[in-house]
């Protein structure tokens, strides 16, 4: 499947430039990813998985390549960009072509680094970007919805039925409320997908931290963490300072690097991660003596069409497959041992693949 994309967004001064170039640190050689646009602004990252390397090892391939998430840093965001203030514009069109939405919120008072309101306040933050979100959203929605009167009088039953979920999501927006808070069935959902709305993209939190920062504890966290319990979202916790320093350390000294900031697990390992499950993604392996190769899909894909990862031709030309889960093989140790205890089992084109399956095609 094509790269999937993450825009991080956020306002001035809240560390999404630091947090992107410490991501970037972790990219992927392009090679590997043919899909990929050489833009300084997207960053290819390896989405962490230790099994990848494991199966490497059993199988003693030439090549390990991970699977891989695209990360976008957008242009800064300010009040008013629905209305085309600064990079608005900009803004706004870059945030169409990524699948989910990565808000970058300042966590600590620090006296040196402006915040663009004067005060460091996350939930503010969070309610400025999301109102900008909104506004553009309901531009988008009231404009469809004068324009598609013509159709809906020529009997145009689609235009029917997007009428219907405009209005749904005209309402929601109205309130203040993103469109992805409104429960839509598939074909509700097929029925705007052209419109490609800014609110109906998954949001990531990321709060960013500051080791030698003074870390906003009072009432103003208190309101983020009741606004993130009580709306189920997915957040991370980044120290994206931290995480810039530590990619050009050697990998013997990161980890003591960690312990001197008091930071010891990787914020942007997590950050990546949290953004493969926000886009619904599962991996599958494919190993052998060339390469070992974690491939993304859409959580729920059948096998042929998981197939497509690979090559168009998969899904067409598809027979059967081989399939056998991490787990089993690398307590096997070894294809053959698999094969012989009969852990190996053939699947046909109904099968659903399940994270963590080693898949051999049979075309």
């Amino acid at each position: 499947m094509s790269s999937l994309a993450i825009g991080i967004v956020g306002l001035p001064n809240v560390g999404k430039s630091t947090l992107f170039n410490a991501l970037t640190a972790k990219s992927v050689p392009a090679e590997n990813f043919p899909f990929c646009t050489i833009d300084p602004s997207v960053g290819v990252v390896a989405v962490p998985d230790e099994r990848l390397n494991h199966l490497s090892s059993l199988s003693e391939s030439e090549k390990t390549i991970p699977a891989a998430v695209s990360f976008v840093d957008i242009a800064g965001l300010v009040k008013g960009a629905s209305a085309g203030e600064g990079l608005g514009n900009k803004f706004l069109s870059n945030i169409r072509e990524v699948d989910a939405i990565a808000e970058v919120v300042r966590m600590f008072d620090d006296s040196d680094i402006a915040h663009v309101s004067g005060t460091v306040d996350p939930m503010d933050d969070i309610e400025v970007i999301n109102l900008e979100l909104i506004m553009a959203d309901l531009q988008t929605v009231t404009k469809r919805l004068s324009n598609i009167e013509k159709e809906i009088r020529s009997g145009d039953k689609d235009a029917v039925l997007e009428q219907e979920v405009l209005k749904k999501i005209e309402q929601v927006l109205t309130t203040g409320k993103l469109a992805n808070s409104l429960e839509l069935n598939e074909q509700e959902a097929g029925a705007i997908k052209q419109l490609n709305l800014l609110t109906m993209k998954p949001i990531l939190y990321v709060l960013n931290k500051k080791s030698e920062g003074l870390n906003i504890d009072d009432d103003r966290y208190q309101r983020l963490m009741d606004f993130l319990q009580s709306s189920g979202v997915k957040w991370v916790e980044v120290d994206a300072n931290v995480e810039n320093e530590v990619k050009d350390v050697s990998e013997d000294d990161k980890q003591e690097f960690r312990r001197e900031f008091g930071v010891l697990e990787s914020g942007i390992d997590s950050l990546i991660r949290k953004g493969y499950e926000l886009l619904d993604l599962i991996t599958f392996f494919t190993t052998g003596v060339d390469e070992t190769r974690a491939w993304t899909i859409r959580n729920g894909w059948a096998v042929p069409q998981a197939g497509t990862a690979i090559h168009n031709d998969f899904k067409d030309k598809f027979i059967r497959a081989e399939v056998i889960s991490y787990e089993k093989l690398t307590e096997a140790g070894s294809y053959t041992t698999a094969r012989e205890k009969g852990w190996t089992r053939t699947e046909g084109k109904e099968y659903i693949v399940r994270d963590g399956d080693v898949i051999e095609f049979k075309i």
